[in-house]
């Protein structure tokens, strides 16, 4: 990374740096609301509009953006080290804009799948650099604290904006009102990372300074082998992260569908598709600050278990109270994973490569997100619904399993 040594006036530390951390957060929300515009409509988009009757075709806006945005957080990391954090943040926004007008007046499947593969393009960057930035401003002892509040962040806002078209869709039709949300995401994520953000990069230059171990110097390939096979935890991490997008992937595209399939209409849909995610962004802001006190390999190993235990109960019911408190479960199990996970990623980098070990680790992970959706997709075609869910609950089990045997504490 290529940075000068920090000057006088900078420090780490969330206190220390509040305004700007509160602004991230602020800035996070916006772009967790732009994927909760998806979480409940669009599927139905695709089989009530578009008259589309295959699961795995349907599901294939999940597998075009969960391409597209690993592949952007694989590289948003080296482009933040080379360019900015700032700079990369803005980029993803510019890119996010057309999305809801795409999607909100699309003439075809094809501009929706198009759309969600410059959504994908937002998220990683967007979102990538809101955890880095957060990150590069606390430092070294409050990391769970910060990824837990940005993640509250943006997916207490995906929980909130599926409810809300829903909502919308319920009483106005499933386009384009659901959208106009969008809308005014992206303007103001725009206009806040252009006019107040301020890059980070000054505060990772302290914290090398402060290092032990000093600068290491890792080229871009050196730190995706190492990210995705050459440490242990690293690569447990990686897995899991997948593995737990694989689900959400899932649950995205699968889950109206299958509610659908029993009569539910499109706002208790919402309704389910929201307490999910809000559970899972409001929890984030207990289970990030208890992985810095109690280490990550247990909260880790445990929300995945929770994590299968929700999906096999969506699996295995048929009405809307046990579905309900199936979601509140599979919520519940994703806090205790999500922010933990980044933060234990975090320990086992070098900051001067910090960055780029984040983006492996997300690269691996949001490829869950169309691994899961295509899976499921055909495994729906073929075996129905309630047996996709299951199997990916299975494979969540196994998961955690695989970090119980690798996975060691590493904390500074």
């Amino acid at each position: 990374m290529t940075s000068s040594a920090a000057p006088p006036g900078i420090r780490l530390g969330l206190r220390e740096n509040w305004p700007q951390f509160s602004l991230l957060v602020l800035v996070n929300a916006f772009v967790g609301g732009m994927v909760g515009l998806e979480r409940t409509v669009v599927p139905l988009i695709g089989s009530e509009e578009f008259k589309i009757s295959s699961t795995t075709i349907v599901v294939s806006f999940i597998v075009s953006f969960g391409v597209v945005k690993a592949l952007a957080n694989l590289v948003s990391g080296h482009f933040a080290d080379i360019y900015g954090r700032k700079h990369m943040l803005i980029l993803g926004w510019l890119v996010g804009l057309p999305v809801p007008f795409m999607i909100a007046w699309a003439p075809s499947w094809g501009w929706v799948i198009a759309a969600n593969a410059l959504l994908g393009i937002n998220q990683g960057f967007a979102w990538s650099m809101t955890v880095i930035m957060k990150v590069d401003l606390v430092g070294p002892k409050s990391r769970g604290l910060a990824v837990g509040l940005n993640e509250f962040a943006g997916y207490l806002s995906v929980g909130v904006t599926a409810f809300l078209t829903g909502y919308i869709a319920q009483r106005y039709g499933l386009r384009p009102e659901p959208f106009y949300l969008g809308i005014v995401y992206a303007v103001l994520g725009l206009a806040l990372s252009v006019l107040l953000v301020r890059d980070t990069r000054q505060h990772v230059a302290l914290e090398i300074s402060r290092h032990a171990a000093g600068t290491e110097t890792l080229g871009f390939w050196q730190v995706f082998r190492r990210t995705s096979f050459g440490d242990r935890n690293l690569f447990a991490a990686s897995q899991a992260g997948l593995v737990n997008n694989l689900n959400d992937g899932m649950s995205w595209g699968i889950f109206p569908l299958f509610f659908a399939g029993f009569g539910l209409g499109v706002e208790r849909i919402g309704i389910l598709k929201a307490v999910y995610p809000a559970v899972w962004g409001v929890f984030q802001t207990v289970t990030g600050p208890l992985s810095d006190r109690w280490g990550r390999k247990g909260l880790i190993v445990a929300g995945m278990w929770v994590q299968a235990g929700g999906l096999l109960l969506t699996a295995c019911t048929e009405s809307f109270g046990w579905w309900l408190l199936a979601s509140v479960v599979l919520g519940l199990g994703t806090a205790m994973v999500y922010p933990t996970l980044i933060a234990s990623v975090s320990d086992a980098s070098h900051p001067s490569w910090r960055a780029r070990s984040l983006s492996v680790y997300r690269f691996w992970r949001d490829l869950g997100y169309a691994i899961g959706a295509l899976a499921a997709g055909i495994m729906t075609d073929l075996f129905g619904a309630s047996w996709a869910i299951a199997a990916i609950g299975a494979l969540t089990l196994g998961s955690g399993t695989v970090v119980a045997v690798l996975m060691k504490e590493s904390r500074e």
